[in-house]
């Protein structure tokens, strides 16, 4: 075969091209520490360099963002949870000490404004937000748990429902008497003030619209059996509390009052509706204070704006809300606490119980000092002063009667305390076992993010000390490719002439 010099510098050329591109990709290599550097140089390493990327970008997604925020939104609840928590320690330790009969008027006065700071208190808690998103409200996370000022132009239907057994069986004082009452002669003072039973459905707002109730709905169940729907019971009467007759309904009716936001039922009424699995019933409340919580939390209701007649009634049904944050590959976790499930209107209503069986009591007590105070009148003819006695010893047998009732109602502020307590221990113990599992997680996803850096690491870094050895390597065959060509070059014909 003739090897021509033409052809000894065409390979001469190749070789010496081919090793200044070996050169190159490994200068390249070295400078830019990646092995490939465009998509063709390496499809395999291509496509698995996306894999890792988007696994890799998924992660800190999860890792750095989700978890992190999940974590301040949850830390941000177990606060609220835990002052909730104290407040209702608190207020169990007042109502202990209201529950004594030892307590003077001053001391009474004391945990009365403990016991209502502590109520508010509760409710604020209610409106604990986390970066302008109320933390309580389910997904309603713009709108707060409470008002925030008195509103009186909102008018809400309102449907609740409770069972047979939250009936409660309350005792009242009757026959009480007013320093007015001296004056009409039509009042002996010769009945003493009893204490009288009375069957109560409590409703979760006082200070109700003077509108009626038009009927009771409820069902029942025979064991074994699905509850049956009973026919509505109806033609309950509306009564102001100042109506004598508002604590003493006929055996089969009801009353309404409406100031108070209660449902007196008769007893053959109460003995139909204490076994029931569900007794329902509406009623409307358009004024509100500050600190009052918003319906559309905790009940069925229609919201209708009274200044705004032009805008449709918005209807919000009460359903499980559930906030949920994805934290790994196609894993979502519940970060939210509604507050339904840990603030109650019953801890509110308990302590306004509390508040007005002490007003009641303050107010026969002052009864009782103005008579003494009349009494030490030496003007008083004799038929006076024995009417002030008789009057004095009715209102002294009333004043044992509304301490005992308002011991009790302090006794019911501790078991309703207590109550309460369990309610918020129970969301804090669901949320302490949701962070645990956030936290697991997120170890993890640092362990994987670790694990995936270092595969992408393999994948598309260089080894430098190996590319260091390898471009020397090439460097210096590419040197001997020049200089043996430089040999091969000179040589003519001449040189064999």
């Amino acid at each position: 075969m003739r090897i021509t010099n033409k052809m000894m510098s065409n390979n001469m050329m190749n070789n010496i091209n081919k090793n200044k591109v070996n050169m190159t990709l490994l200068e390249q290599q070295y400078s830019t520490g990646k092995k490939i550097q465009r998509p063709s140089d390496d499809p395999i390493i291509t496509v698995r360099a996306l894999k890792l990327r988007t696994n890799l970008s998924e992660i800190e997604q999860y890792y750095e963002k989700n978890i992190p925020d999940a974590k301040s939104w949850m830390d941000v609840t177990e606060s609220a949870l835990s002052t909730v928590n104290k407040a209702l320690k608190g207020i169990n330790t007042y109502c202990i000490q209201g529950s004594t009969d030892t307590l003077t008027a001053e001391d009474r006065e004391s945990v009365v404004q403990n016991l209502e700071q502590l109520k508010n208190q509760i409710y604020q808690e209610g409106n604990t937000n986390y970066a302008g998103r109320y933390v309580f409200t389910g997904f309603k996370t713009d709108s707060s748990l409470i008002f925030t000022e008195d509103t009186k132009n909102l008018n809400y239907k309102i449907t609740e429902s409770i069972k047979g057994t939250q009936i409660k069986i309350d005792s009242i004082v009757t026959g009480g008497y007013e320093l007015e009452d001296f004056d009409n002669p039509a009042v002996t003072f010769n009945t003493a003030p009893s204490s009288t039973d009375t069957y109560r459905i409590q409703l979760s707002y006082d200070n109700l619209s003077n509108t009626p109730i038009e009927n009771i709905r409820y069902s029942k169940s025979i064991a074994g059996q699905e509850p049956v729907e009973q026919s509505p019971i109806t033609g309950i009467t509306k009564l102001s509390v100042s109506d004598e007759n508002a604590y003493k309904p006929a055996p089969d009716k009801a009353h309404f009052i409406y100031e108070t936001g209660e449902i007196i039922l008769g007893k053959d009424l109460y003995e139909e509706l204490r076994t029931a699995d569900k007794i329902e019933f509406d009623y409307n409340k358009n004024e509100f204070a500050n600190g009052d919580l918003r319906p559309e939390h905790y009940f069925n209701c229609t919201r209708t704006d009274t200044d705004k007649p032009e805008i449709e009634p918005v209807n919000f049904e009460k359903t499980t809300q559930q906030i949920q944050y994805e934290i790994n590959y196609n894993q979502k976790l519940t970060i939210n606490t509604e507050g339904a499930d840990a603030i109650s209107h019953k801890i509110g209503r308990d302590i306004d119980d509390i508040l007005n069986s002490v007003d009641e009591v303050k107010a026969t007590e002052k009864t009782i000092g103005d008579v003494k105070k009349r009494l030490e009148d030496n003007s008083l003819s004799d038929t006076q002063r024995q009417r002030y006695e008789r009057m004095l010893e009715q209102l002294d047998t009333e004043l044992v009667l509304k301490k005992d009732l308002m011991q009790k109602a302090f006794e019911k502020g501790i078991s309703s305390s207590l109550s309460e307590q369990d309610r918020v221990n129970t969301a804090v113990a669901d949320l302490g076992s949701r962070y645990v599992r956030l936290e697991l997680t997120e170890n993890r996803l640092s362990s994987q993010k670790v694990d995936f850096e270092d595969l992408l690491t393999k994948n598309e870094d260089v080894d430098l000390v190996d590319t260091v050895i390898k471009y020397n390597s090439a460097e210096t065959i590419y040197k001997a490719s020049l200089s043996a060509a430089a040999k091969v070059v000179k040589n003519t014909l001449l040189d064999f002439l």
